[in-house]
């Protein structure tokens, strides 16, 4: 599968999805990609003459209209960006189109309400969706109040790292992220030690957890040094106690961008979010991008760097 360059953005109208295309158009203009604009919008499976008399009919022009104003409000938004904007109004439900779109592209945007309610089904859901079967990496920006917080560029980055492929391709892309703008990059592994804190727990106290965080940091450093190689990307690095979804989310309030892989060792292969991602992208405060394993093997093109920042 050849993806191109190409950053695909999915507006809704709403304030997140706004903020999504704010941050969609700066990768692209850092990265000098193509920015794809996209509203879907479907109309309703029932008609009004399947219905009892009393209900009017559904325009399904002003439905169309309406979504044409959003993506318009939208292009017009990034309009003079600096890079190539394209735009498309799709038929269907959201989350389908951007996944079938996501074959294609080298990252995709969306933004996310958060905060459960029937009001945030449909944004909540297309967030959810993509990263679990996008064929590309996710970003998933979440709505802040304090949006100055979400303003590019990213400066801090953190990556959680355990060991899996999945792991080892979101290193690989947080190294590339850290080197396209110039961040500072922390790679984190959750080592849940403590009693009560989890798979470790049952460890005999005679065990030496100590030598435990020591050995976990060893292939820690062994996977950033293969993630570095040939780079100027310098990595700090942490091995600590507790789950890798509870120390990413709170890392989250301190940086600019979460960096985590699609599912972890195990779970339904393709078919679900593994829990870690699937928590960070639940409770992070700041923006997550979410790496596919399947990416590294379907040509996602790298960034068009050195690029010379204004």
């Amino acid at each position: 599968m050849s993806h191109e360059p190409v950053v695909l953005v999915g507006v809704d109208g709403s304030a997140p999805s706004l903020h999504a295309l704010d941050w969609a158009a700066a990768e692209a203009v850092q990265r000098r990609w193509r920015l794809h604009v996209v509203c879907a919008y479907s109309l309703p499976s029932f008609t009004a003459a399947s219905l009892d008399g009393g209900y009017a009919a559904l325009d399904d022009g002003a439905i169309r209209d309406g979504a044409r104003a959003v993506l318009d409000e939208s292009v017009a938004r990034v309009a003079g960006c600096g890079v190539e904007v394209t735009h498309a109004l799709e038929t269907g439900d959201a989350a389908g189109v951007l996944i079938d779109l996501s074959r294609q592209a080298g990252l995709a945007v969306v933004g996310t309400r958060g905060g459960g309610g029937f009001a945030d089904r449909l944004l909540g859901t297309v967030s959810s969706a993509l990263p679990a079967h996008a064929h590309c990496p996710v970003v998933v920006v979440p709505h802040r109040e304090d949006d100055a917080a979400l303003l590019m560029p990213p400066k801090r980055m953190v990556v959680g790292v355990d060991g899996s492929p999945s792991a080892r391709c979101a290193l690989e892309r947080a190294v590339e992220e850290a080197a396209l703008w110039e961040a500072e990059l922390t790679a984190v592994v959750g080592v849940p030690l403590a009693s009560g804190a989890g798979m470790l727990a049952w460890l005999p106290a005679a065990v030496d957890r100590d030598q435990v965080l020591a050995d976990v940091t060893e292939g820690l450093n062994v996977a950033v040094e293969q993630a570095t190689q040939g780079t100027s990307v310098t990595v700090k690095r942490h091995a600590l106690d507790g789950s890798g979804a509870e120390l990413l989310t709170e890392f989250s309030t301190a940086v600019d961008l979460v960096i985590v892989g699609s599912r972890g060792r195990g779970g339904f292969a393709g078919m679900l979010l593994g829990s870690t991602s699937q928590a960070v992208l639940h409770h992070a405060a700041c923006p997550v991008l979410v790496v596919p394993n399947r990416s590294k093997d379907e040509g996602i093109p790298p960034a068009r760097v050195p690029w010379t920042r204004r």
